[in-house]
């Protein structure tokens, strides 16, 4: 299976045992030698529809949870029936099965799980806290992601991820926002992670984690310097910053209503090229850029304001010049004409009408 279903990278049955997970003390009751069966899904399932008979509803290679209510009624059907549920549910394309509650697991399943190599757990946890621990658990492995040779900071609030050439100034702006206040994620490698409904989430390398290298200065430790308030570990990307070599006769937009985009892992987010020249105060205009990243999202736009008003003004002009435009008008010659329009319709009365009809 080459094409993973919504772009979730595969993982096995034994990614479950991982320590992130010791909360749930899962215990594997058989079939460990199956843990290589792969998971395709983050998302798991109870498979109460299965043992009724409805087969298709259970989705290929997702952990299955069975919980009380799925034992008893397993418990409540005949036994040939039972074996028979059990069976074909087990044949399915299935990836483990996970028993909550610490009940014990009945014997048809450690049977046809034991026969087909189906791993079959058991936890003491509740079969709410069960799905809630592993569907996390399992986004976050199974997550698509990519690393990047950027900067990733909070400012205002807003994740900015700050990309350009090596050499470009990237770190020395990212000290310089931390100076300012504001929040470091990670410099120089950024592991982005795209989460459900087209979430970007940016991490730090574990090695690297508040870390910085400064070209003449060496590593530096940003927890240390500026105290544990000054970075984080994870923040969403809101705003794609790229810093470039100003050249002259380059175009950039000067008022901000192109609306460039960046797109990582099938996700666009906002894009915002500044052209790095001496002189410039680049942690400045980050700053900046963030504030208005966040105007927008607030429903104003400056920049389509100030267009807007422009465009207001083009218009009461060309109404105004298209007035004076007109014709001026003789005011004697207006008179003149009402005063013979009066007339004829004095002479025009409905007997003198009449008298005309008559002689025609």
């Amino acid at each position: 299976m080459n094409k993973q279903p919504d772009d979730f990278n595969q993982t096995t049955v034994q990614s479950l045992l991982s320590p992130e997970l010791e909360d749930l003390a899962l215990k594997i009751v058989t079939g460990d030698d199956g843990l290589d069966r792969i998971i395709l899904r983050p998302r798991v399932q109870k498979p109460g529809l299965a043992f009724a008979g409805y087969y298709e509803y259970i989705k290929q290679w997702r952990v299955q949870i069975i919980g009380e209510s799925e034992t008893k009624y397993l418990q409540s059907l005949p036994p040939r029936l039972r074996e028979k549920r059990v069976r074909d549910v087990a044949a399915l394309d299935v990836s483990c099965f996970i028993v909550t509650k610490g009940i014990t697991p009945l014997d048809e399943f450690r049977q046809e799980c034991e026969k087909r190599s189906v791993p079959l757990f058991s936890t003491p946890a509740m079969s709410s806290t069960s799905i809630i621990r592993t569907t996390y658990f399992l986004e976050e492995t199974m997550a698509p992601r990519i690393t990047m040779h950027s900067g990733l900071l909070d400012v205002y609030g807003i994740g900015v991820l700050l990309l350009g050439d090596s050499g470009i100034g990237k770190s020395e702006c990212a000290l310089d926002l931390v100076y300012r206040g504001h929040r470091l994620i990670a410099d120089d490698m950024v592991v982005v992670r795209r989460h459900p409904n087209d979430v970007l989430l940016g991490y730090s390398n574990d090695l690297l984690r508040h870390h910085m290298e400064l070209r003449g200065i060496g590593i530096i430790d940003i927890k240390d310097l500026f105290g544990v308030a000054s970075t984080r570990d994870v923040k969403p990307i809101d705003l794609v910053v790229k810093l470039e070599k100003w050249v002259e006769g380059t175009e950039y937009d000067r008022l901000g209503i192109a609306g460039e985009t960046y797109e990582m892992l099938g996700v666009s987010k906002p894009y915002v090229r500044l052209p790095v020249a001496s002189g410039r105060n680049l942690a400045l205009l980050v700053e900046i850029a963030a504030r208005n990243h966040l105007m927008k999202l607030q429903g104003y736009d400056s920049a389509r304001e100030f267009t807007k008003r422009i465009d207001e003004q083009i218009a009461r002009q060309g109404a105004m010049e298209a007035v004076n435009a007109l014709p001026h008008t003789n005011r004697e010659e207006v008179t003149s004409s009402e005063l013979r329009s009066l007339t004829t319709r004095a002479r025009l009365t409905p007997d003198v009408l009449d008298r005309i009809r008559r002689q025609r």
